[in-house]
C-alpha cells in the first residue's frame, strides 16, 4: 500500500499543505522544529486515529486556530481509500473513509497500515516493562481486533478484582467471591498470553535477521518473553490445546498461591499485565548492559520487524515512517537499511543533507521543509 498524497489544514505548524508522494522513497530534509515530524505524525494519525506524540487531539490543532484537517489518499492492491479527519477544539474528532463518516476508530486499521520509528522508540529498550507491554498490545491490536476486545475486558475485570482484594483485607468473608473474577481473568489472560507469545516468537525471528543485516552480521539479536506464570512457556514455537490447558492450569495454581500476597499488597500480582520482554544482543541484556548504539539499533530492528509481520497478516506492506534515523547510522548501515525496504513506500525525515549516491538505485523524491513550507528539490 502507499499514500499517494496528503493534505493538511491548520495541523500543527502547517497552515495549508498538499504534497504528492513517491511510491518508493521520500526524504524530507530540514532543521529541527520545522515540521518534519509533524508530517509523519499526520500520516500516522490517519492510520490509527491518534498521535504517537500526544494523547490530546487538541494539541494537533494549530495554536491560533479552532479546527484542523488531515486527509490522505491511499492506494492499495485491491481498492483505494480516502481518509479524512476533522479536529475541533473541545469536540470529538470526525473521521470519514471514502466520504462516509465512521463511528469506530478501529475501522481505520483496514485502510492504512503504518510502522513508525522515532527517537521516542528508544523507550522500548531503555525504560520499564510497561513500555514493552504497550508496544505488544498496540501492534497486536492493530492486526487482531479480537485481541483489543479481550485486553479491554481483561483490564476491566482486573480493576474489579483489585477493588475486591482491597476490601477483603478488612472483611475476610468476601474472599469466597474471588473465584468469580479469577475464572474470567484466567481465561482471558491465557488467550492474551498465548497471542503475545506467538507474536513475540515471530517478532524475534524477523528482528534477528534485520539486526544482523544492519550490523553487518556482527551481532545476534534475540527476544525472550518473560512470563510471571512460568518461564518454561516463554519461547515455545508450537501452540496447541494441550499447551493452552497447561498454561491455564499453571495460571490457576499461580493465582491460588498468590492470594495472600495479593491481599497484602492490594493488587493482582499474576497475569499478562505483569509480563515483560527481554532483549539480548549476543546473549547480553541490552537494557542493562548495551551501548547507546546497540539500544538504538535494537529498537529499530524491533520496529522494522513489524513491516514483515503486517505483510504476513494483511497481504500488503505497510507505509514505513522513519523519523531522524539516518543521522544515527553510518553510510554502510544506511545503505543496508534502505536497500532492505526499497520496494516499500518509505518516508524519511533528516536534518542532514545526506549523499544521494547512497540511494542511486531507488526511485525517490527529496523535499526541503522550512517552517511548515515544503519544496520538492529532486
Amino acid at each position: 500500500m502507499e499514500v499517494t498524497n496528503i493534505k493538511l489544514i491548520n495541523f500543527r505548524n502547517y497552515e495549508e499543505l498538499k504534497v504528492e508522494l513517491n511510491s518508493k522513497l521520500n526524504i524530507f530534509i530540514g532543521d529541527n522544529a520545522q515540521g518534519k515530524t509533524n508530517l509523519l505524525e499526520a500520516i500516522y494519525v490517519n492510520s490509527c486515529g491518534r498521535s504517537f506524540r500526544t494523547n490530546k487531539d487538541k494539541n494537533l490543532i494549530n495554536i491560533n486556530k479552532e479546527q484542523a484537517y488531515i486527509g490522505v489518499n491511499v492506494k492499495r492492491k485491491y481498492s483505494n481509500k480516502k481518509i479524512e479527519i476533522k479536529l475541533e477544539q473541545n469536540k470529538l474528532k470526525r473521521i470519514k473513509i471514502n466520504n462516509y463518516e465512521i463511528d469506530k476508530v478501529s475501522q481505520l486499521y483496514s485502510c492504512l497500515n503504518t510502522v513508525i520509528f522515532s527517537p521516542e522508540d528508544l523507550k522500548l529498550i531503555k525504560e520499564g516493562p510497561q513500555e514493552r507491554r504497550n508496544f505488544l498490545d498496540e501492534e497486536i491490536s492493530r492486526l487482531k481486533p479480537m485481541y483489543r476486545y479481550n485486553l479491554t475486558k481483561y483490564n476491566k475485570i482486573l480493576y474489579q478484582r483489585n477493588n475486591l482484594i482491597k476490601s477483603i483485607k478488612n472483611n475476610r468473608n468476601k474472599i469466597n467471591t474471588l473465584d468469580i473474577w479469577d475464572s474470567q481473568l484466567i481465561n482471558l489472560g491465557t488467550d492474551i498470553l498465548i497471542t503475545r507469545l506467538k507474536f513475540t516468537n515471530k517478532l524475534s525471528k524477523i528482528s534477528q535477521n534485520i539486526h544482523s543485516k544492519i550490523t553487518g552480521n556482527r551481532e545476534n539479536l534475540k527476544l525472550s518473553y518473560l512470563c510471571c506464570i512460568s518461564d518454561t512457556i516463554s519461547n515455545i514455537d508450537v501452540f496447541n490445546n494441550k499447551l493452552k490447558n497447561s498454561i491455564l492450569n499453571k495460571y490457576k495454581l499461580s493465582m491460588k498461591n498468590n492470594i495472600e500476597k495479593d491481599i497484602e499488597k492490594g493488587s493482582t500480582s499474576i497475569g499478562p499485565h505483569r509480563d515483560d520482554i527481554c532483549v539480548y544482543i549476543n546473549d547480553i541484556n541490552v537494557r542493562q548492559f548495551g551501548s547507546q548504539g546497540q539500544q538504538r539499533t535494537s529498537a529499530l530492528s524491533l520496529k522494522l520487524a513489524e513491516v514483515d509481520l503486517i505483510k504476513t497478516e494483511v497481504g500488503e506492506y505497510p507505509v514505513l515512517l522513519l523519523d531522524d534515523v539516518l543521522s544515527e547510522l553510518d553510510s554502510k548501515r544506511r545503505k543496508l537499511l534502505i536497500s532492505s525496504f526499497k520496494n516499500i513506500q518509505t518516508i524519511i525525515t533528516t536534518t542532514d543533507d545526506i549523499s544521494f549516491d547512497e540511494f542511486e538505485d531507488i526511485d525517490r523524491f527529496v523535499f526541503s521543509i522550512d517552517n511548515g513550507y515544503i519544496k520538492k528539490i529532486y
